[in-house]
């Protein structure tokens, strides 16, 4: 019995056998397939073939008189222009039709004409613009070196406030202007503060003043009788006062103050009597406060370890809006429809770009007026963040945003980037970057890291680096690479490091300072010479320069350390490839930075890669050459890092 068991059993298994063998390779070819699926990687052109949403500007008509349509920013053409969407799902209706100039949305006046501002090549000399209702432009703040900025509208639709430095070069005064006639008049010459808020009646004016980097006071101005500025934040030490803007009733100004700890909190400042009491008390920074018309939505952001936490407060029921329908994301730009009925907001996240949605707030109900991802990308093969902290100097946690690559692991280990941050005090935060992510879909991992002195993270980091640049908050970056190579699924011989701004001068500084620390950097329109640099800062900063100079240095009386600190006077140590990418007409960051960087670490017989855009700032808003600058990234990156030799 048991030997024809046996044989049975033999039999039976030998039939099993045979019946899994096409199984196995089924599932084996289905796992290619899949494996094929997950390493679909996409081209810059794609990733940039992704629209830009931006919603009109706050304190103004975002929704059409109508209600019918949304005021938007897009570069759905590789330009930025100004569009009307319809809240039907209809398709977007151009209202300007730049070809080279970047266009962007204000808001709509009570007779359906637009309000829209734009500059000439990156050169940052915004102008104010109507788009009449035949479709033409004309300049509200004409002049050759006029820097224009939109402010709002009044409660009543009947004014328009505009600031520019037609005056005075140096400070931005502000205009009134009927949005009838769009005749304008000068109602209030800046003495050289930042004009933070007009309360919706055009009776009172916040001023903001910075005294240092860490110290500033907001003044308040009652536009019905002018007299001198009125301080409202007297204190002392180092505490930093902003306004967020004035209650709809007129009877407060919402100030932000991390006078109480180390986060911005939203306090209430009675207009009547002086009283201060805390509106918002939160363990991360109130990143703004806003109302709608009526004051019966309540509108605060939090800055949550570089996620935006947005709450919608119906202050009738003190209880937030609940929205439904909606992707997982941050929420930003909310804009109420004038009878506040509706709203219009944006979605983004990771691997989402921002989308414009509306809402009935009635019940909450979102729907979706726009897909931003190119639809050729899919959204599975992108990839999620991570929130890291790494130590660096004298046991400093550093913050960071990771992106690993799918695929990454110990037998299979990425090549990695440090991105660097712009600033200084900008911060890295989680959310859509075509850039990243075209990077990690070509396999790189990307640590974005929040070095000290970036913002987001309490007061005492953000100053950590005060007059100390280039040092520390350098050295942080560093370790960010120290720490990519520790990770088993990182090639640790296959770190760059790469950023814009200030993020370019802490590239071209790792090279420099530490040149042994990376294999190779990509110095997007960074500071070489800092010396140069604050001293030919646009006089439209006023004040602001007052306190880049408490931080950075002034170059009267520092221009030393600012040599000591500046890759440009020590090319000659660079010795790891580098690519510069430039915008002819930055008025930030001048031409001649890079031009100089390039011509020394020549010099030292040192690849040097150098893209020029002849029609570009600080900052590329033409898509092409987003694209072109993307490409040059990852052929660099590929040649010097991952040294595939293309």
């Amino acid at each position: 019995m048991r030997s024809i068991h046996a044989a049975c059993l033999t039999s039976t298994l030998a039939l099993s056998l045979a019946a899994i063998a096409p199984m196995a390779a089924i599932a084996q070819t289905v796992q290619a397939e899949a494996a094929a699926e997950a390493a679909r990687t996409y081209s810059a052109a794609q990733f940039f073939e992704t629209t830009s949403y931006g919603l009109g500007g706050a304190n103004g008509l975002t929704f059409s008189p109508d209600g019918d349509a949304i005021l938007v920013s897009s570069d759905a053409t590789g330009v930025f222009n100004v569009y009307a969407l319809p809240v039907n799902g209809s398709p977007a209706r151009a209202l300007t039709a730049s070809a080279t100039n970047a266009v962007f949305s204000g808001t709509y006046l009570p007779d359906g004409r637009v309000i829209v501002g734009s500059d000439q090549g990156g050169n940052e000399l915004t102008h104010i613009y109507v788009r009449e209702a035949d479709g033409t432009l004309r300049d509200l703040t004409p002049g050759d070196n006029v820097k224009a900025n939109y402010v709002g509208l009044s409660a009543d639709n009947q004014t328009l406030w505009i600031t520019t430095n037609a005056r005075d070069p140096r400070v931005f005064d502000l205009y009134a202007y009927d949005t009838a006639t769009l005749e304008g008049r000068r109602i209030y010459d800046n003495p050289g503060m930042f004009i933070s808020a007009v309360s919706s009646d055009g009776r009172w004016l916040a001023l903001t003043k910075p005294v240092t980097s860490a110290n500033a006071d907001v003044y308040l101005v009652d536009l019905s009788n002018p007299g001198e500025p009125r301080l409202i934040t007297e204190h002392t030490g180092d505490i930093a006062y902003d306004a967020y803007g004035f209650t709809p009733d007129n009877q407060a100004l919402i100030l932000a103050t991390n006078e109480h700890g180390e986060f911005n909190q939203a306090w209430r400042y009675d207009l009547a009597d002086g009283d201060k009491t805390p509106l918002i008390q939160a363990d991360w920074d109130v990143m703004n406060v806003s109302y709608s018309r009526s004051g019966r939505y309540r509108v605060s952001a939090l800055n949550a370890d570089a996620q935006t936490q947005l709450t919608i407060l119906d202050t009738t029921t003190n209880q937030p809006v609940r929205l439904t329908g909606l992707p997982a994301g941050d929420i930003g730009s909310v804009r109420f429809s004038p009878d506040e009925s509706r709203i219009a907001f944006t979605v983004a996240s990771d691997t989402s770009p921002s989308d414009i949605f509306v809402a009935d707030l009635s019940d909450g109900r979102a729907r979706r007026l726009t897909t931003a991802l190119n639809p050729a990308i899919r959204e599975a093969d992108l990839v999620e963040a991570s929130i890291v902290r790494y130590e660096g100097e004298g046991g400093v946690m550093v913050p960071a945003v990771l992106y690993r690559p799918k695929g990454a692991s110990a037998a299979n280990p990425a090549p990695a980037v440090v991105w660097v941050h712009g600033g200084p005090g900008g911060q890295s935060r989680r959310g859509y970057s075509a850039s990243i992510q075209h990077l990690v879909n070509h396999g790189y991992a990307v640590l974005a890291a929040n070095n000290r002195g970036s913002s987001g993270y309490g007061k005492t980091f953000f100053h950590m680096d005060d007059k100390a640049h280039g040092e520390a908050d350098l050295r942080d970056i560093v370790a960010g690479g120290d720490w990519l190579r520790a990770q088993d699924w990182v090639a640790d011989d296959q770190v760059a490091v790469m950023g814009g701004s200030y993020g370019g001068y802490i590239t071209a500084a790792a090279l420099t300072f530490h040149p042994e620390a990376f294999e190779a950097g990509i110095n997007i329109f960074g500071v070489t010479n800092w010396v140069r640099t604050l001293e030919s800062i646009p006089p439209w900063w006023g004040a602001q320069k007052d306190a880049l100079y408490d931080e950075m240095g002034d170059p009267a009386t520092d221009a030393e350390r600012h040599r000591r600190i500046s890759p440009l006077f020590h090319a000659g140590n660079i010795r790891r490839p580098l690519l510069v990418v430039q915008g002819a007409n930055d008025p930030r960051v001048l031409q001649v930075e890079s031009d100089e960087l390039v011509a020394a670490v020549r010099a030292n017989n040192v690849p040097v890669d150098y893209v020029l855009f002849p029609d570009e700032g600080h900052g590329f808003l033409r898509r092409e050459n987003r694209v072109t600058a993307q490409e040059s990234y990852l052929t660099f990156l590929n040649r010097y890092v991952r040294k595939t030799g293309d």
